[in-house]
């Protein structure tokens, strides 16, 4: 996780010791936009040149981004690329020294993170180990004024939402990893807050029930109706929950789309290489042919690509596992790419078998095949039997070089 900036003391001077009141009623402007049409209009949260610098370093720059009412939208990327600071900056957790929060049309500028309309969840739950489960999920209930007799029907349906009705009086110790979570996610959606902030919630969940919470995650967001902006740098969680997804990478954010739009049309390599798994085959633009583009991807080896803007220089060329197949001799036909090679590994992945062929003077490729269903299959390679490997032409993606 990035490490969180301080507030700027001047730009915190309100006072936070009066009790408090709507966080709508705080908000300028906020009176206005609560009408369904302006609702439409406007995000449920934007952020507009959005800069923050830690130790002289830049953690973000320049974040444009809008994100629905609604909608579950991930923020995605390998460590250090400033997700974690992007969801602080909303929270208001951090200030950016240069940009603006909006939050239903209304600037947070000046809006400290208790006042705001949102709440977070952490990896680490932070969880009052002291008080029970109802507790815990009635703390923010009581923290903004609500009569006892309002709160107990608050946390009945926040226990019932996250499957976790019964279990009031036991303490935080007393529950499994998964359960916590749930606590956390419930003890956060109990004031409905607008928007809901996930920090990597799963992240320290084992493997098989990390992907059951995907699912009620995805099950709860949608029955809420609640936004959720969620950090993570595993591509396949974010592929599976959201609606969209922001790639980012070094304090940028790359390319914004559907897991659909950005595995089959990733913005650049970097994009390319961390949503799915690719092949990559380095090589250098040698020609036109037939509005296709030719690159040399060994002494005597090409393969083609569609009709590109690169003219020349040194590309890559990406190929998913998925749209490749093995074949016991080449195609015919201008439609498909086909290499050469030696079957090198076969791997039983349950659901596929994961094929390892090393191409001719090339790189080693992998071929993903799917298992029939109804148990019989017509696989008929063996570890060292020559093949081909081909790929429709429409399926390969170029990029210059330099943006690896």
């Amino acid at each position: 996780m990035e490490p969180a900036l301080k507030h700027s003391s001047a730009r915190r001077r309100e006072d936070d010791s009066r009790p408090i009141e709507s966080v709508r009623d705080r908000i300028p402007g906020a009176a206005r936009r609560t009408g369904p049409e302006a609702r439409a209009r406007t995000p449920a949260v934007e952020l507009r040149g959005v800069t923050v610098h830690y130790k002289g370093l830049a953690a973000l720059n320049g974040i444009d981004l809008a994100i629905g009412h609604g909608e579950f939208f991930s923020l995605l990327g390998p460590s250090g690329c400033g997700k974690t600071s992007t969801l602080s900056v909303i929270g208001g957790f951090v200030d950016p020294h240069e940009g603006d929060v909006l939050i239903e049309g209304s600037s947070m500028r000046y809006i400290p993170a208790h006042r705001r309309p949102v709440n977070t969840v952490f990896q680490s739950y932070a969880l009052f180990p002291h008080m029970s489960v109802a507790e815990n999920i009635a703390f923010g209930p009581r923290m903004t004024g609500k009569p006892r007799s309002e709160i107990a029907p608050l946390v009945a349906e926040a226990l019932r939402l996250v499957s976790l009705a019964g279990m009031e009086e036991r303490r935080p110790s007393q529950l499994s990893g998964g359960q916590q979570q749930r606590v956390a996610l419930a003890r956060a959606l109990v004031n409905r807050p607008s928007v809901l902030l996930l920090d990597e919630p799963l992240g320290a969940l084992d493997m098989k029930l990390r992907k059951q919470m995907q699912l009620e995650l995805s099950r709860i967001q949608r029955e809420v109706g609640i936004t959720f902006i969620y950090v993570t740098h595993d591509q396949e969680e974010a592929m599976t929950m959201s609606d969209r997804i922001a790639v980012m990478d070094r304090g940028g954010v790359v390319q914004v789309g559907t897991a659909q739009e950005i595995y089959d049309r990733p913005a650049n390599l970097f994009v390319a290489n961390f949503i799915g798994s690719s092949n990559v085959f380095p090589g250098e633009v040698a020609g036109e042919n037939d509005g296709l583009t030719l690159v040399r991807v060994g002494a005597a080896t090409f393969v083609r690509v569609p009709g590109t803007a690169i003219r020349r220089g040194r590309v890559s060329v990406v190929v998913r596992p998925d749209h490749m197949q093995l074949a016991a001799t080449a195609p015919l036909g201008p439609v498909e790419n086909s290499l050469p090679g030696t079957v090198t590994k076969i791997s039983f992945l349950g659901t596929h078998l994961q094929v390892a062929l090393q191409i001719a003077s090339g790189p080693e490729v992998s071929i993903t095949r799917p298992i029939s269903s109804e148990g019989g299959d017509d696989f008929r390679f063996a570890v060292g039997d020559a093949a081909h490997v081909t790929w429709p032409v429409a399926r390969s993606l170029c990029f210059p070089e330099v943006e690896g």
